[in-house]
């Protein structure tokens, strides 16, 4: 039996043969769990700028929504004007 030193054990291999998976290859086999459970919001830069980090973002956009709900009302409108 030959012995392998440490750094040859950590290596990858150069190519790999579909032999190498006995469970076969599937593309995209994580794909829909991490849409799932990933939450991933893109801002505009300029936005960036205004929030040093994720809590400050959470802070006001909460706030925003309290505002909104607190303002926000049914209007009635019994006639339409022509």
């Amino acid at each position: 039996m030959k012995n392998l030193k440490q750094e040859d054990k950590d290596e990858l291999r150069t190519e790999y043969k579909q032999s190498d998976f006995p469970g076969g290859m599937v593309r995209g086999k994580y794909a829909k769990r991490m849409r799932e459970s990933s939450n991933i919001v893109v801002l505009k830069p300029e936005v960036a700028e205004v929030f040093p980090n994720e809590k400050a973002v959470n802070s006001a956009l909460l706030s925003l929504i309290e505002i909104a709900r607190k303002t926000a009302r049914l209007t009635n409108r019994s006639t339409v004007r022509p």
